[in-house]
């Protein structure tokens, strides 16, 4: 990686990967695609418990860490974090990979079914393949974006669908890096695009949309090297006719790092 220019599109840990970036010799240039907004209803959320106090639901899933600490501060200040805990006590808890699992353990929530590596959507059904859904109330935190395939395919199973929005994504304010990474992109400054994310994937896109140079950043992303962090993101990639060259297995920024570093090398 020495030498070379590695184009960082994640904002949340934007920092630990150019961190990472840096220790293997190479300079990050951060284009942001992402801005993370809180979307969590206090008094939707007060509602819900109440009910389900009621009738407990009879799955939860978890998605992201960020999405289970986001619902429980909410709680919190709500004053109905026990009464959340007891809920959970007696429903089948769902989660998707290590981060909601870390979060929850955090409050000592039992944790009955873990989506296997690499920890998307197949791997959350595969891991509820036994459970009979038909007639149950299926409860699912969102991430920054409804998952749809999953979503769907609870209800084809006969489910009563309750999502809890947390947090969303949306593009940033400030586009202007994201216009920057495609004019470097054209110029040819740039080794390799690192996506951490699908919803990176279509921002990008939006904004180069905006610009109508959606077939120029086709073009200058097939004449750099294309890294993608795991097999969601690598499919909305190639929604837009996009060459994944890199994706590490598992799907976590330091194999991430280690394997544009070995395909650099």
């Amino acid at each position: 990686m020495k030498n070379k220019t590695i184009a960082i599109l994640e904002n949340r840990a934007g920092e630990q990967l150019a961190d990472l970036v840096r220790k293997y010799g190479g300079t990050p240039f951060s284009a942001p695609a992402l801005a993370e907004v809180p979307d969590i209803d206090p008094i939707l959320i007060a509602e819900l418990i109440a009910s389900w106090q009621l009738a407990s639901p009879d799955v939860f899933i978890f998605q992201t860490g960020v999405g289970v600490k986001a619902l429980f501060a909410t709680t919190d200040n709500l004053g109905l974090t026990e009464q959340l805990l007891q809920i959970l006590a007696s429903s089948l808890v769902v989660v998707r990979g290590v981060k909601p699992s870390s979060a929850l353990r955090a409050h000592h929530v039992r944790i009955d079914i873990t989506a296997g590596d690499p920890y998307t959507t197949a791997e959350v059904l595969s891991g509820l393949a036994n459970t009979p859904l038909a007639g149950k109330h299926v409860v699912v935190q969102r991430y920054g974006d409804t998952n749809v395939e999953l979503n769907d395919a609870i209800k084809a199973r006969g489910a009563l669908l309750t999502e809890i929005s947390t947090y969303r994504w949306r593009l940033p304010s400030d586009t202007q890096p994201l216009l920057s990474l495609m004019d470097k992109l054209d110029q040819g400054e740039i080794d390799v695009v690192c996506f951490t994310s699908a919803s990176q994937v279509h921002n990008l896109f939006a904004v180069a949309a905006q610009q109508q140079r959606e077939g120029a950043l086709q073009a200058s992303l097939h004449k750099t090297l294309v890294a993608s962090i795991g097999p969601v993101c690598s499919a909305a990639l190639r929604q837009f006719s996009i060459r994944v060259d890199i994706e590490p297995q598992p799907p976590k920024l330091g194999p991430f790092i280690q394997a544009i570093n070995a395909r650099l090398a």
